[in-house]
């Protein structure tokens, strides 16, 4: 049976333990209890959460752990509990902290040369903070050897469901998302962001015109497509979409072709060439561009780094 202990501090908050409902998943999955899940603090007994409910929990022991899940919490963590999360690679196999968790890794030394990511609001000022840290701000998780780091809370969804997948197998983690109604996983490598809410555009109609486009990228989506759709002319619907998002038309559809891109260079085999045609880019030149002018890298390099493993270069340069 595989240990799992959660580090519970003042201030926790509910939806970290979120996580652990995986683990209780997975358990059902397999018909018998293959995790053995432990909420942990400092001192054992009740611990207050950022909701002000209780949650209890029983005292540090340094017992041996497959797993330790360090979870965000809005007050910082006591002295003592960075010294038991600093001492954890003696008894825990693997450690994980989703969101800013990893605030407390940070602080306990264990990020230090290691690649690491977490709740993009706080990924500059951990960077700034802890130059050691190879801070990817752009990831749902990151598992860099035994440490596993995830972005915001949702995302130690999915770092938990690639915890499964790599002790049970992938259609353990299936089941388990399944009956949790989410996708599979995200893969580790694919963006914290989306085009949709960095435009945030502010009126029904220009949400409906990048919806329409979303749903729409294999097609031209010129300006006058887009402001038909709007029933606006041309002149009117460009100026009303700059105002709104702050970015030209040309630009905001761009930049879904590119997250549309991106995301099936990690999670499908497609040829680079398959996925130009399939988000409206025409031909890979035109994406490789702007791949470039974006990230800074190709396309086959982002799918690499998203697998965390070398892929077979199917056709890019």
């Amino acid at each position: 049976m595989r240990k799992v202990g959660f580090i519970l501090h003042p201030g926790y908050s509910p939806m970290s333990l979120a996580v652990s409902t995986v683990f209780e998943i997975a358990n059902l999955q397999a018909g018998k209890a293959v995790y053995d899940v432990q909420m942990l603090s400092e001192a054992g007994g009740p611990v207050r959460t950022s909701v002000g409910f209780e949650v209890m929990t029983t005292p540090f022991s340094g017992e041996a752990l497959d797993l330790l899940v360090v979870g965000g919490s809005m007050e910082d963590a006591t002295p003592e509990v960075v010294a038991f999360v600093r001492s954890a690679p003696k008894f825990a196999r693997r450690i994980a902290a989703p969101c800013i968790g990893a605030l407390v890794l940070a602080e306990a030394g264990l990020l230090d040369g290691r690649r690491a990511t977490t709740h993009w609001m706080y990924a500059r000022g951990m960077a700034e903070r802890y130059p050691r840290i190879r801070v990817e701000e752009d990831r749902i998780f990151i598992a860099d050897g035994p440490i596993w780091t995830s972005a915001g809370m949702t995302a130690g969804i999915d770092l938990a469901l690639a915890l499964v997948e790599e002790d049970l197998g992938m259609e353990a983690a299936r089941f388990v998302a399944r009956k949790l109604v989410v996708y599979h996983r995200r893969s580790g490598g694919q963006s914290q962001f989306s085009t949709l809410l960095e435009l945030e555009p502010k009126s029904d109609r220009m949400q409906a015109v990048l919806t329409f486009a979303r749903r729409n990228l294999t097609s031209r989506l010129s300006v006058e497509d887009l402001a038909e759709v709007a029933h606006l002319s041309p002149r009117q619907f460009s100026r009303a979409f700059q105002t709104e998002t702050g970015q030209s038309p040309a630009k905001a559809i761009e930049h879904l072709r590119l997250e549309a891109a991106r995301t099936l260079m990690e999670d499908s085999n497609h040829s680079i060439d398959v996925v130009a045609q399939q988000t409206g880019f025409a031909d890979r030149d035109r994406m490789r561009r702007a791949f470039l002018r974006t990230f800074g890298q190709p396309p086959n390099v982002i799918r690499r780094a998203a697998r965390g493993a070398a892929v077979p270069d199917l056709v890019d340069a």
